[in-house]
């Protein structure tokens, strides 16, 4: 079942950001993590593989569509159903950043999908979150899904953003704070 979307407007800036992750961030969403250690620990894996800034950015705001839900409905945690938060996040980002930024989070789920489909150890090492919300999303893609999906721009991108998803769920890691990301996503931001 999904639910109906709320209206979300686009993120205007750099502070709208930072006051939603101060606010919902550090609420869990069904992993063993909150939503920001999550975001965090994604971010710092992009970094240890030497992506570049947009994907960096992409890392750490791939689930911003949880935190603009909580925010616009005023529930404590996302809807166990939410098969829209990639199109939602990636929607109120295109405003702030390009599409090196919003299309990776936009294709997040669609890349898990793709990979459920063409590399079976990926789906078995899948957190039990993920085996969850797959069945939600569509389930494993079909062939010619992945063809469609081989054809988009940022699919590349989109299936290096899913793999750090996969990694960004450790307990207790210390990483950078959001701040330290601050000046880089200034340098994406649209002017």
């Amino acid at each position: 079942m999904t639910l109906p979307d709320p209206e979300i407007p686009p993120i205007q800036n750099i502070a709208e950001l930072v006051a939603l992750y101060d606010i919902y961030g550090p609420r869990r969403y069904g992993e063993g993590v909150s939503q920001l250690d999550h975001s965090l620990q994604c971010a710092a894996l992009a970094v240890s593989q030497g992506l570049n800034d947009a994907l960096v950015a992409a890392a750490l705001l791939h689930d911003v569509g949880h935190l603009l839900w909580m925010q616009a409905t005023g529930e404590t945690s996302p809807p166990e159903f939410d098969t829209v938060h990639e199109d939602r996040g990636a929607n109120s980002l295109s405003t702030l950043f390009g599409p090196e930024v919003s299309e990776p989070i936009r294709l997040h789920v669609q890349a898990k999908r793709v990979l459920c489909a063409i590399d079976p150890q990926y789906e078995e090492a899948l957190s039990s979150g993920s085996v969850h919300s797959i069945n939600q999303q569509g389930g494993v893609a079909s062939a010619e899904e992945h063809r469609a999906f081989e054809a988009l721009d940022f699919s590349e991108d989109a299936i290096a953003l899913r793999r750090i998803d996969d990694a960004g769920k450790v307990e207790s890691l210390q990483v950078e704070g959001f701040t330290h990301y601050l000046p880089l996503l200034h340098s994406l931001a649209r002017s």
